[in-house]
């Protein structure tokens, strides 16, 4: 029956399950949130970029980044001479 003590407690046990159950939520979407935690994700994805998991450097991507940087200098040096002249 709906007003039975059983069925009070099992909806109150129901209920404190909730409760912990979106504590525990709360607790991780505001670690998850956190600008330091967000920091620091951000920064184990860039060092997983150019670096493998054994430490030794990805030459690969870093010749790319590098490539890209050097490139990108000389076309703005090439577009400046270019709007000078």
């Amino acid at each position: 029956m709906p007003g039975t003590p059983e069925s009070r407690d099992a909806i109150e046990r129901e209920m404190e399950q909730t409760r912990q159950h979106l504590g525990a939520t709360l607790d991780q979407l505001v670690y998850r949130a956190n600008p330091k935690t967000i920091a620091g994700r951000q920064v184990a994805a860039v060092k997983g970029y150019f670096v493998d998991v054994d430490g030794a450097p990805r030459t690969g991507n870093i010749v790319k980044v590098v490539g890209g940087a050097v490139g990108a200098v000389v076309v703005v040096v090439v577009l400046r001479r270019i709007v000078r002249d």
